[in-house]
């Protein structure tokens, strides 16, 4: 089974955008792993985990199987880094996470898009690689100040 990249990358998209960003942890499902989140998302032979633990600090993994196959993975950690943050701080941070990234398209497949700005908030995310090997780190700024970085990494599974 050979994988097409143009599918992979819209299934992606599709998937990134119909769980974390646009319900949060609403999306979950019956986690495998004590203590995580889980959400996931299929369409036809596809299938979409992502599995992670924490909340104003987090660590996660997302996979996508092909007819039950894994394929490609990303892993990922980062969150908040005022220490101390409230949950009233954290919640509005994660909302404006979540707008940015249901910007995702086959351009920027990993996090969101390279730039987006709403109000005081700014998210900028720079990624080097493929889908078959690549990293990037995103930040998010408030008022010019950072409050927010994560970095991820992944590619295809051989």
């Amino acid at each position: 089974m050979s994988t097409n990249y143009e599918l992979l990358t819209h299934f992606l998209v599709e998937a990134k955008r119909s769980t974390y960003a646009s319900q949060g942890d609403e999306a979950s499902v019956q986690p495998l792993l004590n203590g995580s989140k889980q959400l996931e998302y299929e369409s036809g032979d596809y299938f979409y985990r992502d599995i992670y633990f924490g909340s104003a600090f987090f660590i996660g993994q997302e996979t996508v199987a092909l007819e039950n196959r894994p394929i490609w993975s990303m892993v990922y950690s980062g969150g908040i880094i005022h220490p101390n943050a409230s949950w009233d701080f954290i919640a509005p941070v994660y909302g404006f996470l979540r707008k940015a990234l249901m910007l995702v398209d086959t351009d920027s497949i990993y996090r969101g898009p390279h730039r987006y700005v709403d109000n005081n908030y700014v998210f900028e995310n720079e990624y080097e690689g493929t889908l078959d090997d690549f990293y990037g780190k995103e930040i998010i700024l408030l008022d010019g100040q950072k409050i927010y970085e994560l970095r991820y990494n992944g590619g295809m599974i051989r």
